[in-house]
């Protein structure tokens, strides 16, 4: 009984001893995320909130400091005149690079923040209804994001995220080549990911 005492007490020891992230290691997180654009997009036209799979990839260049790339699937927006309905839709891509600052690298919960660069590509943009058969146009975004999060071991290598992320997302409409003005979607993503550490 002696030595089944040890033995369980010495596996519990080892399996809190927590992880440290060093220079050079990596992580990947996948998962769901909503894209809550701002109210009061535009005078026109107002865009409504998607949820898609996202995932990203991180490198720490310290157990504290790391650079994240975000990808995900495209997302699909209804974009509806302002107190009517739907009258149109587009599909983007936000790819955004940040650094971060993980607070505790070493704990088996690890808040962080990051800051960065978001590029937003807007493609197949579609109309319909009170706009059907019109040609309607949105610009790529270029623009600053911010995120804060929070990593939650499940194993040594396994660990859950949950993020709010915030980004500058200001797009030129053009609708049958007349200009509509911009759009400012800056929206919020909230995510919950499953992680992995390599």
């Amino acid at each position: 009984m002696r030595y089944l005492v040890c033995a369980i007490t010495l596996c519990c020891a080892l399996y809190t001893v927590p992880v440290h992230a060093e220079r050079g290691d990596w992580q990947i997180r996948m998962g769901g995320s909503l894209v809550n654009p701002k109210s009061d997009n535009h005078g026109i036209v107002e865009v409504d909130s998607d949820t898609m799979l996202t995932f990203n990839a991180t490198y720490f260049l310290t157990p504290n400091w790391a650079i994240e790339l975000l990808a995900a699937l495209p997302f699909t927006h209804d974009i509806d005149l302002v107190g009517g309905g739907r009258v149109a839709e587009t599909k983007h891509l936000p790819p955004t690079l940040s650094a971060q600052y993980h607070f505790m690298p070493g704990g088996k919960v690890r808040p962080y923040v990051g800051a960065g660069i978001n590029y937003t590509l807007f493609f197949e943009e579609d109309t319909t209804g009170a706009l059907a058969g019109s040609s309607l146009k949105l610009e790529d975004s270029v623009g600053p994001a911010a995120q804060i999060g929070i990593d939650i071991d499940l194993s040594d290598r396994w660990f859950l995220n949950a993020e709010v992320r915030w980004m500058d997302i200001d797009t030129k409409a053009k609708l049958d080549g007349v200009s509509l003005g911009t759009v400012e979607i800056d929206p919020w993503l909230y995510g919950i990911n499953l992680g992995f550490r390599l």
